[in-house]
């Protein structure tokens, strides 16, 4: 392996010096000047790049420009402003442009709900994005894109799975307990959040090489359009497409890369945990007698190096009046855990045709996926931890063939004979091997849009869009009889699931300028339906009756909803913004079906007053103020007829006999008829700025945001026999930050360029108004492992959601928690519930995202990294492994369990409650780098190859926390022994032919 690997190396500097020799053969270096068409004046700053290569250079503060070019290769000239112009190369030593100011310049055109508006002319709180080509690293989901890239915007991944999701917040959550998930929109179709089985990610269904833009609408008057969806804004992802008029181009990316652990739990080493039971049972030789002679890494035996590869081919072009774009890609990913897999097939089309001299326009995208997993038992990181490393993987004693040749703890009972310890630690190993847990999945997302310029009368526009996304997934799980979890049964079960989002909008679109006024005006209907079914079975391999029948389920729900909107310019410097929904959702009864969900915003360009519409210091500022309602209809429940009495099945076992059959038992679910929509209230202010022709740009927004009648699960009332939680309008929410963004070109020479992109977010959120059934303003949540149903954090009013409710930790004069003695807050000098307090919560107070990237020559150097301070999180792992005494040690049922090495400092020996103590709350700030990327882009290599780049990446190398467990990143604030993000190596291709 190791020669090979020398080999591939050899043979990948051969063909780099090959690759430098040519093209610097054939490379010639031109110079020019770039000026403005009017007044002459030279431009600084404008993008020169080699199309379809990431070579380029910018013009200095004299216009004046020098580049290294090919014969046959083309320039792109573009500049925030003016139109963008393309120069192919024919051997001239001079090549000067002049540029002229436009009126729509389409890179800086941003998309917003049902159209389009240019960057300068929002009204709304709007960020439009491109993804970092350069400095991407492993974007195997579409939301890792956008970590760190965006104020306001944060993007947690739920931990190091293969294909795993990531949870979305957009200024933080505007609810308790209803979905605080952003709408996300393709293309044009709002998507359904809920997924598909056996695929965790649903935007999984997307290929990260598909995208083009990003746009993130955060407050309200940029997120009222979409009504009932947009209460936690909007993302709006835009897909490639092809260019008009254009050749065919051809190119390929792809890359290779290596996941490795990063950090495991300090646990006893077989020496160590020997040593210590010894000591501790010193005058007990029959527990003694009990301990093995391995000395056995548990969590070195579930981990491995995981060796991926991702390869993606995009063909994409124009016929004289129809872009085109291919594209199909491949992913396989293998995790750092043993047998987990993620594997993606995916494609898609996008046609642009237009007709009747583009007064008719067609936009058509079709993506299809097909996805594999593979799921490891993500119990295996706790296994791994407790297990007694004294005893070996596998063990050649018969007595172990009971469970595959695994050594297990077991007992041997003379009537049953040898069974597994049920209470004892599993084998992780033997978790993962005897457990094939697979899963499938097809998606197809399409959409037709449709915009018609009228011939008799120009200024409206009609457009409609259907779209549908169809997906049906299937997860099967199979535990072999020998496996101690399911021993001697075995376990099969199937698991299928069917859904579609169908989706229908149109609306009507009047454009028009007057002498110094601009009026943009639309209204419009909208129809959406999503449905749900599925069903399941589970039994033995040996007939074993894990439940009396196939289980069947179907949900649906309607959107339907009427908008409209006006945007008003007035002399290119005032601007107003006025948008009304109406929304209909069959989720509430008759009586609360609709929803109007009005918004308000007005812009001040105040670089177009004559006091500075000549300043050549600033280039842009604006001034904006924004107010809006919008909408929560989104349960995250199980029933979609939340208003209406309906019957349940009891759980398995539950069952009433008929002479030899038995029937299911039922019971009424929880209603309530009163439900009616959740409502978050906006206020926006924020300022654009620019300075030296935009070298220097950024925004500073300021936000409130309260929401009323809160959707909230809470205890049925006693004495009913309904399902034990109802939800419920119970109380308000306020959240309120700051957000700073800034993009700054630090150096813009011919063959230097630095860019830094920062941003910065201060948010915090308070429930002003709580009340349940009983009156009780506290409402307990976030459940952990130690104890039976003990719940570690609460709503309550004038503290953040989710704050952690505990103990206060007593400390001896060293520093060290006193196990069982806590603070007496009330002063009764009895230690019960009434002396928990709140003590911090799980969202940051700030947050933080830096990139910088350099460009020298064909060099390129970017990182990026995020940080994240004032989070707390609840050491879940080190709570339920805290009990060092003998009872925890070796169980009286008959095993022993391992412990890490910083538990044996507290010596916790387990008095009640020790796990609900501030002690286990810690402060989980972090910086961490995301990626580091060094790559090279190649002039034309050999004919048939216009350009290419190699380079190479590391992703999540370091991190830097006082946090004691695995990983400080955990969203719900609760770490539970999550699958351990990698640090990752990458080696990647980009070829444009």
């Amino acid at each position: 392996m190791k020669l090979n690997l020398q080999r591939l190396c050899l043979l990948l500097l051969v063909f780099m010096s090959l690759a430098v020799t040519t093209a610097l053969a054939q490379q010639k270096t031109i110079t020019g000047k770039v000026t403005d068409k009017t007044s002459g004046d030279p431009l600084p700053g404008v993008t020169i790049v080699i199309k379809g290569t990431t070579i380029g250079t910018i013009s200095d503060n004299d216009g004046n420009y020098t580049i290294t070019i090919d014969q046959g290769q083309t320039l792109e000239f573009s500049y925030i402003g003016y139109t963008g112009q393309t120069v192919p190369y024919k051997g001239q030593s001079t090549i000067n442009i002049q540029l002229e100011v436009t009126v729509e310049d389409i890179g800086e055109v941003v998309v917003i709900g049902y159209g389009q508006v240019k960057k300068e002319d929002a009204t709304g709180s709007v960020t439009a994005v491109n993804p970092d080509k350069e400095n991407k690293g492993l974007t195997t989901n579409v939301q890792d894109m956008l970590a760190g890239k965006i104020a306001g915007v944060n993007v947690t991944s739920k931990d190091g799975t293969p294909g795993g999701s990531s949870t979305i917040r957009i200024r933080g959550g505007s609810s308790l307990t209803a979905s605080n998930d952003p709408l996300i929109v393709v293309d044009g179709l709002a998507m359904d959040n809920d997924g598909i089985k056996g695929v965790s990610n649903f935007l999984s269904t997307i290929n990260p090489n598909d995208i083009e833009t990003f746009t993130v609408l955060k407050d309200a008057s940029a997120t009222a359009i979409y009504g009932s969806r947009a209460s936690n804004g909007v993302i709006i992802i835009t897909t490639k497409r092809g260019i008009k008029g254009s050749k065919a181009r051809v190119s390929y990316d792809g890359n290779v890369s290596v996941s490795a652990i990063k950090k495991t739990i300090d646990v006893m080493t077989g020496d160590e945990f020997r040593q210590y039971v010894n000591k501790l049972y010193a005058d007990q030789p029959d527990v003694i007698a009990q301990l093995g002679t391995a000395n056995t890494n548990w969590q070195s035996e579930i981990y491995r190096l995981g060796i991926s590869h991702d390869h993606n081919i995009n063909i994409m072009g124009g016929l004289k009046n129809m872009p085109y774009r291919v594209s199909v890609g491949y992913t396989n990913q293998n995790g750092i855990i043993k047998t987990s897999n993620f594997e993606r097939f995916t494609a898609s089309v996008n046609l642009n045709p237009s007709f009747l001299n583009d007064y008719l326009k067609l936009n058509l995208n079709a993506k299809g996926m097909y996805v594999r997993n593979r799921f490891a038992d993500g119990g295996v990181v706790g296994s791994a931890i407790a297990m007694d490393p004294t005893q070996p993987v596998a063990s050649s004693d018969s007595t172990y063939n009971t469970f595959g040749g695994y050594w297990q703890w077991y007992t041997n009972d003379a009537t049953i004979g040898i069974t597994d310890n049920s209470l004892a630690t599993n084998n992780p190993v033997a978790t993962l091997y005897q457990k094939d847990d697979k899963s499938k999945a097809y998606d197809f997302i399409g959409n037709a849009e449709i915009e018609y310029k009228l011939h008799f009368f120009p200024d409206i526009r009609a457009h409609v869009n259907l779209g549908a996304d169809i997906s049906n997934g299937e997860q099967d799980t199979y535990i072999t009889k020998e496996a101690a979890s399911n021993h001697p049964h075995g376990y099969s079960k199937w698991d299928k699931q069917y859904k579609y989002n169908l989706s229908f909008n149109s609306y009507l679109q009047y454009l028009k300028n007057f002498s110094n006024q601009k009026i943009d005006a639309m209204i419009g209907y909208e129809w959406q339906h999503f449905y749900r079914d599925g069903s399941y079975f589970a039994e033995g391999l040996d007939g074993y009756q894990y439940q009396e029948k196939v289980i069947n389920w179907a949900r649906e729900n309607y959107l339907v909803s009427f908008f409209g909107r006006v945007n008003y310019t007035l002399a290119d410097k005032y601007l107003l913004t006025v948008t009304l929904r109406d929304d209909g959702s069959s989720r509430f009864s008759e009586d609360n079906h609709w929803g109007l969900f009005p918004s308000l915003a007005f812009a001040w360009k105040i670089k177009n007053e004559t006091f500075l519409k000549n300043s050549k210091t600033v280039s842009d500022l604006k001034l904006r103020l924004g107010y809006g309602i919008t909408g929560q209809q989104n349960l995250n429940l199980d029933s979609d007829i939340p208003y209406l009495a309906t019957y349940i099945a009891n759980k398995d076992g539950s069952y009433y006999p008929f002479g030899s059959t038995y029937y299911s038992t039922y019971l009424p679910d929880a209603y309530n008829s009163n439900l009616r929509w959740e409502q978050t209230t906006t206020y926006n202010a924020g300022i654009d700025f620019g300075f030296w022709s935009n070298r220097l740009t950024g925004s500073l927004d300021y936000y409130f945001r309260r929401t009323n009648d809160l959707l909230n699960q809470i205890d049925a009332q006693a004495g009913t026999n309904f399902k034990p939680v109802v939800i419920s309008n119970i109380g308000s929410l306020e959240n309120q930050g700051f957000e700073f963004s800034l993009t700054d070109r630090l150096v813009a020479t011919k063959d230097f360029r630095w860019e830094l992109n920062y941003n910065l977010t201060y948010s915090y959120n308070e429930i002003t108004k709580l009340t349940n059934e009983s009156g009780s303003g506290f409402v307990a949540t976030g459940k952990i492992s130690a104890g039976t149903g003990n719940k570690i954090q609460a709503h309550s009013v004038g503290y953040a959601a989710n704050s952690f409710y505990v103990y206060e930790q007593v400390y001896d004069n060293n520093g060290k928690p006193i196990e069982g003695l806590f603070v007496d807050r009330n002063g009764d000098k009895v230690i019960n519930d009434d002396d928990r307090y709140f003590y911090h919560n799980p969202s940051p107070d700030v947050t933080m995202g830096l990139a910088s990237k350099i460009v020298y020559k064909n060099f390129d150097l970017g990182f990026s990294l995020r940080a994240s301070i004032g989070n707390y999180v609840y050491n879940d792992v080190a709570a339920t492994n805290a009990n060092v005494g003998e009872s925890a040690i070796w169980s009286t049922s008959g095993f022993f369990s391992n412990r890490p090495k910083y538990e044996l400092e507290t010596n916790f020996v387990g008095k009640t409650n020790y796990y609900l103590s501030d002690y286990y709350v810690q402060n989980a700030s972090f910086v961490r780098v995301d990626n580091i990327t060094a790559g090279y882009s190649f002039n034309k290599i050999v004919k048939g190859i216009s350009g290419a780049r190699v380079y190479a990446t590391v992703q999540n190398p370091f991190v830097f926390t006082k946090y004691s467990g695995l990983d400080p990143e955990i969203f719900e604030g609760i770490d539970n022994n999550i699958y351990p993000r990698p640090m990752i190596i990458i080696v990647g291709l980009s070829l444009n032919f």
